[in-house]
Order: C-alpha cells, then sequence, then structure tokens
C-alpha cells in the first residue's frame, strides 16, 4: 500500500512524463540503453514505477519516445529551413563542430547510432527509428548539398554521412572528440571538390 501523503503524490504526477523523459536523456546518456534499469529510472525522476509504466509500457517503448524527442534537436537543418541561411556550405561543416569532452564527461557518440547498436534486431521498432534517423540525416545533408551548388549532391550528402557516422563512432572509441577536427578537415575537401567540379 503507498502511504505517500495524497499531497506529495500529486506533486509528483504533475509533469511526470517529462521528468522521466529528463531521466530517461541523463542515464541512457550515461549509461547507455540496456544498462539502465527501471528501477533507476523511477528513481531518478522521482515517479513509482507504476506511474512510469501508465505513461510507457515498457521500457523499449520509453526508449523509442525518448529517441523521438530528441531527433528534431539533433537533425541538421531541413532544406526549407536552410533557405533563409546564406551559407549552406557552413551548414554542411557545422555537423563536425564538436564541443571539447572534459575527463569527467566521456564521449558517447550520436544516441541514435548508439540505438542501432544496442537494439541491432532490424526489425525492432527502436533499431527501425534510428535507422530512419540516420537516412533522414543524409537526405538533410544531400538537400543542403545541393543549395550550396555541389555538382552531385546525393553523392555529397552521402559521403558526408559516411564520414560523420565514422567519425563518430571514432571518437566514442578514442573518448575524444578532437576527431570532429579531423573530419571537417576532411568534409571541406569533399564539399569544395564537389563545389568547384560544376560544370562552367
Amino acid at each position: 500500500m503507498d502511504t505517500t501523503p495524497p499531497s506529495v503524490r500529486q506533486r509528483r504526477g504533475r509533469g511526470a512524463r517529462e521528468r522521466i523523459l529528463k531521466a530517461a536523456g541523463e542515464l541512457f546518456t550515461a549509461r547507455g540503453l540496456n544498462a539502465t534499469g527501471i528501477e533507476l529510472l523511477a528513481h531518478t525522476a522521482n515517479v513509482s514505477k507504476r506511474t512510469l509504466y501508465t505513461h510507457f509500457a515498457s521500457k523499449d517503448d520509453l526508449v523509442h519516445a525518448f529517441l523521438t524527442s530528441i531527433e528534431d534537436d539533433l537533425l541538421p537543418a531541413s532544406s526549407s529551413a536552410s533557405e533563409s541561411q546564406p551559407d549552406p556550405r557552413a551548414q554542411l561543416l557545422a555537423i563536425f563542430d564538436w564541443q571539447p569532452n572534459t575527463p569527467d564527461s566521456p564521449v558517447r557518440g550520436c544516441p541514435f547510432l548508439n540505438a542501432a547498436i544496442e537494439f541491432p534486431d532490424p526489425e525492432h521498432p527502436v533499431h527501425q527509428l534510428a535507422a530512419a534517423y540516420r537516412n533522414e540525416f543524409a537526405q538533410r545533408l544531400i538537400a543542403l548539398a545541393r543549395a550550396a551548388g555541389a555538382s552531385d549532391p546525393q553523392r555529397l550528402g552521402e559521403q558526408l554521412a559516411l564520414l560523420y557516422d565514422g567519425a563518430e563512432a571514432r571518437s566514442v572509441a578514442l573518448n575524444s572528440t578532437a576527431i570532429g577536427a579531423a573530419a571537417h578537415s576532411v568534409a571541406t575537401k569533399l564539399i569544395d571538390a564537389a563545389i568547384t567540379s560544376i560544370p562552367t
């Protein structure tokens, strides 16, 4: 029986979904998806497991909801949004402008790449969401490459997406965001070659 006073239960109930998603973001980033248990999620969000399961039918549902909640913030600007931006080339290079990591903050990389690895079944909804995100990521780069004047925007966008994914994986393995600077340099050469090769 829950002996928590009604006033406390009411306060805990307010914004519970947002607190659970916030806790999920913190814990999934720090510990990984599979290594984060429901008990810890509920404790960190200051909710009961019953409340957590009221908002999310399973942990997999919570993982899916968490990833869905952050995808728009992580994707490059869409082609419509970039129309107001004067320099799509700079936007392409900006994806490699990574903040330096600190000793107490290990590099975790792209949460969608991590999700695809932790949920390897291609038929799993979380894996499918991660794959859809990575495809959309590449499509955004293709659109920006087209706006930048690349002779073959499809090829350039895919090249930059591949470079980004590889750099993310290497940065996690080496625990260093300095990889972003090296990737930025390679991306600059790819972009310049794609743009200068346009027939005149």
